[in-house]
């Protein structure tokens, strides 16, 4: 569980999507729809965003993406997106969730890991308008983005209980989580670095954007994916992690995928982990499903 601090953003509403606040339409691409930049809140004169990507049968359970490479949210065109990652999701019935954060070098990793949790709170407070169901959101990423989803999954709160904004209020709580390859103790990390600006914070702030400090009874069901030939960001941190749930009794597998290197750049080895994400999910926020 999570101390509860406040993100200095503003409450979004629905009505309000798309660049410069104008109406985003929902779009039609193969098989499902889209609705593009939905904003979520501001800093800095700036909104953050998520792409909303719908499945012609939704099963009502939804899954947050998180677009971060080494604390970068890229942007892509959502079709593109989806294609590359959500069309299993999309085929079984999740509505799948694109959330963007501020991104290095100008924000570093506990920035972006309280924008993420902001769209998490947004997402559950607007469940209904989305069509969706609160109690049944997973969350999944890759390196930093797995980072960022294990945070939202062990550091869950309640909310916070004082002034007007709605989304402030609402719980940050995910039911299952899916981390490939993630970084899961950035005590060792954080510090002036040319390739991860994002890691350049104060050290005395590491320990509470590190989720192996994070594990608890209360946690969701969590699978982590990691291949053995990975050079940046070594097995051990799932190892470590996987060890740490284990020992508070959370639901939880390790895959460790043979000579599978960062990004599984293998097509068999990305295969088999979105096979083994997609199976979680259908597992954990599924009811009634059965492996």
């Amino acid at each position: 569980m999570r101390r509860v601090s406040t993100v200095l953003v503003h409450l979004a509403v629905l009505g309000c999507l798309g660049p410069a606040g104008a109406a985003a339409q929902e779009a039609e691409a193969p098989g499902f729809g889209i609705t593009p930049d939905v904003v979520y809140g501001h800093k800095d004169g700036m909104a953050l965003t998520f792409d909303v990507f719908r499945p012609p049968r939704p099963n009502g359970a939804a899954v947050l993406y998180m677009v971060s490479g080494g604390w970068v949210s890229r942007w892509l065109p959502p079709e593109e997106l989806a294609t590359r990652n959500f069309t299993g999701l999309l085929d079984y019935g999740f509505t799948v969730i694109a959330v963007r954060h501020g991104s290095a070098p100008r924000y570093k990793v506990p920035e972006a890991e309280a924008d993420v949790r902001r769209a998490l709170r947004y997402i559950r407070h607007h469940a209904a308008e989305l069509g969706v169901d609160p109690e049944r959101l997973g969350v999944f990423g890759g390196s930093a983005g797995g980072h960022l989803s294990l945070m939202l999954g062990l550091d869950s709160d309640p909310g916070e209980h004082d002034g007007d904004d709605g989304v402030a209020r609402t719980p940050s709580r995910v039911a299952a989580v899916v981390a490939y390859y993630p970084p899961v103790d950035l005590r060792r990390m954080v510090g002036p670095s040319e390739r991860f600006p994002a890691l350049d914070f104060a050290p005395s702030d590491a320990p509470s954007i590190s989720p192996i400090l994070f594990a608890s009874s209360d946690d969701p069901p969590t699978l982590l994916i990691h291949g053995d030939a990975d050079a940046l960001v070594d097995v051990r941190h799932s190892q470590i992690m996987h060890a740490a749930l284990e020992a508070e009794g959370v639901t939880t597998e390790l895959i460790v995928i043979p000579g599978g290197d960062h990004g599984f750049r293998s097509p068999a080895d990305r295969a088999r982990a979105h096979d083994a994400m997609l199976e979680w999910f259908r597992r954990h926020l599924v009811p009634g499903h059965e492996r």
